[in-house]
């Protein structure tokens, strides 16, 4: 079992490659990199909350171009592929990942030294966005039958980082600066939350009920009766 498995892995590494949203994930990175390193670039020495509101855009920025991971123009052709959809959602993910960390890292290095926020914290944060963009675009190709579910997905972060700081409650007090004494706090809840996006993520990953249904149906048509 496990050697078809590894067949099967390896024979969908060219194809989901190659249908991989690169235009979105590449404007998302340089977006990034250029934001990141502006400071730089102008010779400013920022304030530790700027570079702390500067590296959260950052990271929202490359949670939005994770939001259009899981793209498939072809999704309809797709579904009744041997394949099950977690196994091929996962292999984007794992195909990505490794730049996605490396782009992260590189946003570190290039942001102000100086007025940098600690690392672990700040990565926490970008980490449960990243999640959290996938979390979303899973559960929209769950529970809908959008093959692009990234424009959505995209709307939806960009509303929930405008609304989130606003509307959590101040005994949560998820933003905070690292000066503040409820920074480790904070993000002992940020690491709750990246649990639970984690949890709802894997929920959505099975193939929509609705859609399985009729394609066995199908499938028992095409083949006649017994």
């Amino acid at each position: 079992m496990r050697g078809v498995t590894g067949a099967l892995v390896g024979a969908l590494i060219g194809p989901v490659w190659r249908t991989l949203p690169r235009r979105a994930l590449g404007s998302a990175g340089v977006l990034g990199l250029l934001v990141a390193g502006a400071p730089a670039l102008t010779g400013g020495e920022p304030a530790r909350w700027q570079t702390l509101t500067l590296l959260r855009g950052v990271a929202l920025i490359g949670a939005l171009g994770l939001a259009f991971l899981l793209d498939d123009p072809a999704r309809h052709l797709t579904a009744p592929v041997p394949a099950p959809r977690p196994l091929r959602q996962a292999l984007r993910v794992a195909l990505v990942a490794p730049l996605a960390a490396l782009w992260w890292t590189a946003v570190l290095l290039v942001a102000p030294s100086e007025s940098r926020p600690p690392a672990g914290g700040i990565t926490l944060e970008a980490g449960v966005m990243g999640v959290l963009a996938l979390a979303g675009a899973a559960a929209v190709v769950r529970l809908t039958d959008e093959a692009r579910p990234g424009p959505t997905v995209a709307a939806t972060l960009l509303l929930t980082a405008v609304l989130a700081p606003l509307l959590t409650p101040d005994g949560w007090a998820l933003f905070v600066p690292p000066d503040d004494p409820r920074w480790p706090t904070a993000h002992d809840r940020w690491a709750v939350l990246l649990a639970a996006v984690v949890v709802a993520w894997g929920a959505c990953g099975p193939e929509p009920l609705g859609q399985r249904g009729r394609w066995v149906r199908r499938m028992r048509g095409a083949a006649g009766p017994a």
